[in-house]
């Protein structure tokens, strides 16, 4: 089989929920990060990209009918480009990643872009249709996170509970205490105001134009959800989804929007195109875990990543954890023998910080990934996140 290699990648800045980004549909803000990447590589035919992948979890909305294609469509790259939309929830971005190189390997695909989308401040309420005839009943949902359209045999066996009650369970059963939860994420906000300052994130993002109520764009460049706290700030937030209980504002991921988009090749390719890789992508691991626990995903899929590629946890330089909640990424490094503060781990902050626009986190991580290898001239980097209703993924990625 033949290697992947991620070579190039491109995202927005994050936005925060009703932000500088809500102006923006989905499918524009994945359209301007699939142009920009490809106007990046002037000695690439776009006619040569054989598929685009992007992850997206809601697709009830602007993002509905395959927002991949529509993408593609609205960057007015060639139609012969096809486009496929994947669906892991939170893992979507990293699934969309895996399912790219996967293609690569197997011979299938020479050229792909993979990567994410997702407006989490403009998904739709929807509304169910009725029943039975004539029933003049009817319920509502926020499709911005979380459970909908419940199925009445899924809560007797599993129960519902939200994201942030997931975590209140880690942090119950893991025993995670507030002050770590708020001391961890305290960390990830000094890390991201570091990176920001020396100007490590802005090799990731492109700026994003952003209509005006005349008509006129302006550019967003900087990630929005970073913001100064401190210790007793973050001691002095409620807990409004368990009393008593751990889990706040603060030492939880965002609410945001945002799209990446990232430029995966064959040995044909990279050699054909004289393009010089980031990373190499060697594999990926999913896992199922309880739903009650869903934070705990990472600690399954990471030790089967690790069993098949026969490493051990110490033999990464480079870790990008996605923090959904401080409670359940600090069970997750303790659990796979991790220092809570380890520098090698989110070394530049994560989504705490930085925020979680769902589609498109994984794909954010591995991008994060590859130029923080390059940053350090290091070998190995794992990548991997938790993922609602009890799931997990991981990707390994080497230097190019």
């Amino acid at each position: 089989m033949t290697e992947a290699y991620l070579v190039d990648g491109v995202r927005t800045p994050i936005g925060r929920y009703g932000g500088a980004l809500a102006p923006v549909r989905p499918d524009d803000m994945a359209a301007h990060v699939l142009r920009t990447l490809l106007d990046r590589h002037a000695e690439l035919d776009p006619e040569e990209v054989d598929e685009v992948v992007l992850g997206c979890a809601n697709q009830a909305g602007e993002d509905c009918r395959n927002v991949a294609r529509m993408a593609i469509l609205l960057a007015d790259l060639p139609e012969s480009i096809p486009g496929s939309t994947v669906n892991r929830l939170c893992g979507s971005g990293l699934d969309a990643v895996l399912t790219a190189a996967r293609a690569i390997r197997a011979g299938e695909c020479d050229l792909v872009i993979a990567g994410g989308v997702e407006s989490m401040s403009r998904a739709p309420f929807v509304i169910g249709k009725a029943p039975v005839a004539f029933d003049r009943n009817a319920e509502i949902y926020d499709t911005t996170i979380g459970w909908r359209f419940v199925n009445s045999l899924m809560r007797s066996k599993y129960g519902t509970d939200s994201m942030p009650e997931t975590a209140e369970n880690v942090a119950a059963q893991f025993d995670i205490s507030r002050e770590d939860q708020d001391a961890f994420a305290l960390r990830s906000q000094e890390r991201t105001a570091a990176a920001q300052e020396r100007g490590r994130l802005a090799q990731e993002i492109v700026a994003m134009p952003v209509p005006g109520k005349r008509g006129e764009a302006h550019m967003v460049e900087c990630d929005e959800h970073p913001r100064q706290t401190s210790l007793e700030k973050l001691a002095s937030l409620p807990t409004p989804f368990r009393n008593p209980g751990t889990v706040t504002a603060g030492n939880a991921s965002g609410v945001n929007d945002g799209a990446v988009a990232l430029l995966i090749a064959s040995e044909r390719a990279v050699e054909r195109h004289h393009l010089t890789p980031l990373a190499r992508i060697v594999g990926g691991a999913t896992a199922g875990v309880q739903p009650r626990i869903m934070g705990m995903g990472p600690v399954s899929a990471t030790r089967r990543l690790l069993a098949r590629t026969k490493l051990t946890i110490d033999d990464f330089d480079v870790i990008e954890l996605n923090e959904a909640f401080a409670a359940q990424a600090l069970a997750c490094l303790r659990a796979l023998g991790l220092p809570d503060d380890a520098d090698h781990v989110n070394a530049n902050g994560g989504a705490i910080a930085l925020g979680h626009p769902l589609g498109v986190s994984g794909a954010r991580l591995v991008l994060t990934a590859a130029l923080e290898l390059r940053e350090r001239s290091a070998q190995r980097a794992l990548c991997t996140m938790c993922i609602g209703v009890g799931q997990g993924i991981a990707a390994l990625l080497e230097a190019g």
